[in-house]
């Protein structure tokens, strides 16, 4: 099978957050993709399959599938726009989460040409600020706390969000949260986040897409804005331009490839 790496959330090499992007021409199981997933050991590896006129998306991480994906579904869009249908300027994709539709489009703030996602937004529940939540985070100051798919923390400053030092096995004894992101107010941005996911075999995520769907409306009822840029304080870095409507939101960005290839698919399936 074709095989790409593409660095989502950045117009720079070596930097935003690589996702593998797998295409596929027939079925194969949940296992093979779940163990190339685990070998690639990006922190996403998308599975694409033509179905009619929109195609079947499926995501892993190194251990599991998850049900959403931002970073992985812009690299498979990506790739798709850019070297199988070139003629395209917009996919719609059937997902776990529902359908996705992506699209190429004139960015407002650049006038450059980023991918935009239609994700749903996901409403938060505010929760009581614990001592293991505070402990997961290395002591930093948690101004609030709330739920969605996620555990958000919002800290007083972008700098205490760079300076969070996570602990992954407190991280892990959080009940109630496939992950933990902290967040706060930008400096140069309307908001910055990082993103844990220890459970899913995931440390920091270099630049989440989907925790943009519970962090978007928090900070848009924050701000008073409807279209706002973030940025992820990972390592690597990445930005994510962002809009609120209401029960969706749009999450854009830009990607470059940084290889492409194939997975000897004939010589996986006979040991299946």
């Amino acid at each position: 099978m074709k095989y790409y790496v593409v660095d989502s959330f950045t117009e720079k090499m070596f930097s935003g957050n690589p996702a593998g992007v797998c295409l596929l021409e027939g079925e194969i199981s949940e296992k093979l993709m779940q163990d190339i997933a685990s070998e690639n050991n990006l922190a996403e590896t998308a599975f694409v399959r033509k179905n009619g006129d929109s195609y079947d998306l499926r995501w892993f991480t190194p251990e599991i599938e998850i049900d959403l994906c931002g970073h992985a579904t812009l690299a498979a869009a990506f790739v798709i726009l850019n070297f199988v249908d070139k003629a395209r300027r917009g996919i719609i994709f059937n997902t776990r989460s529902g359908e996705i539709r992506v699209a190429v489009k004139k960015n407002i703030v650049d006038l450059n040409d980023v991918y935009e996602m239609d994700f749903p937004a996901w409403e938060l529940k505010a929760l009581e600020i614990t001592e293991l939540m505070g402990r997961a985070i290395g002591g930093a100051n948690i101004k609030e706390a709330y739920l969605a798919r996620d555990l958000i923390l919002v800290l007083d400053s972008e700098e205490a969000v760079a300076g969070v030092a996570p602990d992954f096995e407190l991280i892990r004894e959080i009940p109630e949260a496939f992950a933990l992101v902290v967040t706060a107010r930008g400096n140069k941005s309307d908001f910055v986040s990082r993103f844990f996911a220890p459970k899913a075999g995931i440390s920091e995520d270099h630049v989440t897409g989907s925790s943009h769907s519970e962090l978007i409306p928090y900070w848009a009822k924050q701000l008073d804005k409807k279209v706002m840029t973030a940025l992820q304080l990972s390592k690597r870095g990445g930005c994510i331009f962002c809009e609120h409507h209401g029960e969706r939101v749009k999450i854009a960005g830009k990607a470059v490839l940084y290889m492409s290839g194939e997975i000897i698919y004939n010589k996986i399936k006979k040991g299946e």
